[in-house]
């Protein structure tokens, strides 16, 4: 993986699936701790703060998707979902309770290691998750995922809108085209741009003064969207 020891919080109730990843995440450079279930993992997440975590959704006493959204509340660690589970709304639950990368049993262990190293390339690079994005009259902390008006109003933005947002943000002032956004959003397998669109326009209306006449999130027409670079991320 890289000559730093990361941490990888490995949630799993399968004795040899957890033993195949243990060893495979030793041998690439990281340190383990494993929780077979959600409760032990909740624990586990708040006293050793790992750099990324690896979770199961079929646990035994909660579905792993109450992990994420647990997590989500608190904490911005990356949370890679491997499972079972391969219908595309399984799949869009996930991200949306606020997974960053969605895996299927099987899996090749070079495509599992690639994505694992590729999240951590983007936390390592900073990708200015404690940044402050303002929007107008609008602030978003990027880390604390919190938005708010200047008049004190919080503004309820949903995991997919936030991870929409950190996207546009790593790319600021460039274009970004959907099958980038998708990707880095939904994940690989997913091609329709249709609920881009749909939370697109959400976060217009939820960020922009004037929705029907953007001023942050503004079209590239067939290509995709693009930050405008006045709206500066600081932090």
């Amino acid at each position: 993986m890289t000559k730093a020891l990361h941490l990888v919080l490995l949630v799993e109730d399968d004795p040899a699936i957890s033993g195949i990843l243990r060893m495979l995440f030793e041998l690439n450079h990281c340190r383990v701790v494993t929780a077979d279930t959600c409760e032990r993992a909740l624990r586990e997440v708040q006293s050793h703060r790992p750099d990324i975590c690896l979770v199961d959704l079929g646990l035994p006493d909660r579905d792993g998707l109450q992990f994420i959204e647990k997590t989500r509340l608190w904490s911005p660690v990356p949370i890679v979902v491997l499972t079972a589970r391969t219908l595309e709304s399984q799949r869009l639950a996930a991200f949306e309770a606020g997974a960053d990368d969605y895996v299927t049993k099987p899996f090749s262990n070079p495509e599992l290691l690639a994505r694992v190293r590729a999240i951590l390339r983007r936390v390592a690079r900073g990708d200015r998750s404690d940044a402050v994005l303002t929007l107008g009259p609008v602030s978003v902390d990027m880390g604390r995922r919190v938005a708010r008006h200047k008049d004190g109003r919080e503004l309820r933005l949903t995991p997919l809108e936030f991870r929409i947002l950190e996207c546009l943000g790593r790319h600021i002032d460039s274009v970004v085209t959907h099958a980038q956004l998708i990707k880095e959003v939904w994940g690989p397998r997913r091609t329709d741009t249709r609920s881009l669109r749909v939370y697109i326009a959400s976060l217009r209306r939820k960020l922009e003064v004037e929705p029907g006449r953007p001023r942050f999130i503004v079209t590239e027409p067939s290509l995709g969207f693009r930050l405008v670079s006045e709206p500066r991320l600081s932090g």
